[in-house]
């Protein structure tokens, strides 16, 4: 169970330093705004640091990773939803590792797309897709649990608000604030996971202490003299009178 604790922390711990990550990343960024850049051209090549992304990707898959295993032995081994945080840690581990080509999306001098690039895009978008499905199964399977249930609406609220901005993102409606649109859709999804990691950091740890002994004693309950009358004996023989 403390174990369970401590992956709780681990689940909210990957989230935060993903998002400061891409905080720092956004801000490092001379010349280009927040709503040009998306996420993973922070980590691109050309990026001013692209560590700094690399590492928030790399932490919040480790992260996710270990609280997802840990998610799976406290609901049910073989649940989906939990399963889904581990396949979305995974591809983030992989989408930090094999970077993209620039810092944005089109320009000058752009010849075609790496092999490493394609390999991010397809980690990025099963990271994306595994965060927003994963909030949703947990949503429904909380619903029935009297220690979760409390989660299920909210899990729920952030993971369709966060489906709706990659709907908005994938459109391009927004064009000019599409980078923002991004953070705010990466953000929502991994604030249901926060709350589901505290959730279970803060759970209730068993009373594993020796229990106390009773001291029999006579003529209380649970007493020698007692468990002789249930059973249909008397208190013992009396005084032998002469």
């Amino acid at each position: 169970m403390r174990l369970s604790r401590l992956a709780g922390w681990c689940g909210v711990a990957g989230p935060v330093q993903f998002t400061v990550a891409w905080l720092a990343g956004s801000l490092r960024q001379s010349g280009h705004s927040m709503a040009e850049v998306q996420l993973s051209g922070l980590a691109a090549d050309d990026a001013r640091d692209p560590q700094i992304m690399m590492a928030g990707f790399v932490a919040l898959g480790a992260c996710s990773i270990v609280f997802g295993v840990a998610l799976g032995r406290e609901i049910a081994p073989r649940r989906a939803g939990a399963r889904l945080v581990v396949v979305a840690g995974a591809a983030a581990v992989v989408a930090g590792v094999f970077r993209r080509d620039h810092l944005l999306l089109t320009g000058p001098g752009f010849a075609g797309e790496s092999w490493h690039n394609q390999v991010h895009d397809v980690a990025s978008g099963v990271a994306y897709g595994a965060m927003l499905v994963a909030p949703l199964v947990l949503a429904r399977r909380f619903r029935g649990d009297p220690d979760w249930a409390v989660l299920s609406r909210p899990v729920q609220l952030l993971a369709l608000g966060s489906a709706v901005a990659l709907v908005v993102f994938a459109s391009r409606v927004l064009e000019p604030w599409n980078g923002v649109v991004q953070r705010v859709a990466v953000t929502l999804a991994l604030a249901a996971e926060v709350l589901i990691a505290a959730r279970l950091a803060h759970r209730r740890l068993p009373d594993t202490g020796r229990p106390r002994q009773r001291r029999l004693t006579p003529g209380k309950p649970g007493g020698a003299e007692t468990r002789g009358r249930r059973l249909g004996r008397g208190p013992g023989p009396g005084p032998v009178r002469g």
